[in-house]
């Protein structure tokens, strides 16, 4: 998503022409970001998406799936019209992005309109964010602009990973260390002092994994790390303000956590579980466990080889 937005106040729009490539694609949404003019012609023909007091709009497919609804600018206004909006009001909408065949994205907050006759004309449902969050696929995810830098960091004491949860969690859920970065801190020093802080260890060494936008609770530039502490060193205290619990996982209780959904039949939440896939901290999870699998691999084939060795060597003697 962007982290500025257009805003628009008149609807003399003229079309402009799609892009095609992901350099063609980004000079475009470049050049609608700088130009008022490109980016009324855009809206004209661009996909509109709802939003009732920051709540997305979502519809159900036909298999069941929700997906984020979208609204020609044309078909907008009429429904605007129709529940007694000013079809003009669509200037209001503020950009998003292109999707991959460069058609612009727009988003309009509605929040001032009934929200049920909105849902009414539109077939769908405003859903709270952090519960939309869940219900749609990953590439419609990114749902909000502003951006705060936070560091996410798996820590480890070489065979045993640390997983904490705050309050505000669902029942059951774990995840990795996270807070945001202060003002003149680099990625490295507010890692460090999150862990002190949050748990009471001290930080050895430090791996970069990756990155990722998180929309709630508010917007966040995820930057993901692993992190290594004294193996001789690993007794946890928590800071209570910030979180419920913490504690150490061996790998068995983690590759059973990756195995089970975050809901069974029963639609009862298991007893412990991480955060879903497209979460980078279920990346950290699983890089661990894949490090962790990788390593008992390696010492049990240096064992073999090193008993072949023995043997090889009592039999020679014979």
């Amino acid at each position: 998503m962007l982290q500025s937005f257009k805003l628009f106040n008149n609807c003399n729009l003229v079309f402009s022409r799609s892009c095609s490539g992901y350099v063609s694609r980004t000079r475009y949404l470049m050049r609608l970001k700088e130009d008022d003019e490109a980016c009324r012609e855009a809206l004209k023909f661009a996909n509109v998406l709802l939003y009732h007091k920051l709540a997305p709009l979502l519809q159900k497919t036909r298999s069941g799936v929700c997906k984020v609804a979208s609204f020609k600018t044309a078909d907008l206004e009429q429904i605007l019209e129709k529940v007694g909006k000013d079809k003009h009001f669509i200037n209001e909408s503020l950009l998003l992005g292109c999707t991959d065949k460069s058609e612009p994205q727009f988003s309009l907050e509605v929040g001032e309109v009934e929200r049920s006759a909105l849902e009414q004309e539109c077939r769908g449902t405003f859903v709270d964010l952090r519960k939309a969050f869940f219900m749609i696929t990953p590439s419609e995810s990114a749902l909000a602009a502003k951006m705060s830098p936070v560091v996410i960091v798996l820590v480890s004491d070489g065979s045993r990973c640390l997983l904490a949860r705050q309050a505000m969690f669902p029942p059951g859920m774990y995840s990795a260390l996270s807070g945001f970065c202060d003002m003149g801190e680099s990625v490295e020093e507010a890692l460090h002092r999150e862990v002190a802080e949050e748990v009471g260890l001290e930080v050895e060494n430090l791996q970069y994994s990756g990155s990722q936008h998180w929309p709630f609770p508010q917007s966040s530039f995820m930057l993901a790390c692993h992190a290594t502490v004294n193996p001789n060193k690993t007794q946890v205290n928590i800071d209570k303000a910030e979180l419920e619990d913490a504690r150490w996982f061996t790998l068995e209780e983690i590759t059973t956590a990756l195995q089970n959904p975050p809901r069974n039949p029963r639609e009862q939440p298991p007893v412990f579980w991480v955060p879903p896939s497209y979460a980078i901290a279920n990346q950290l999870i699983r890089e661990w466990a894949n490090q962790q699998q990788l390593l008992r691999s390696t010492h049990r084939l240096k064992f073999r080889m090193d008993q072949q060795q023995r043997f090889s060597h009592c039999m020679t003697l014979q």
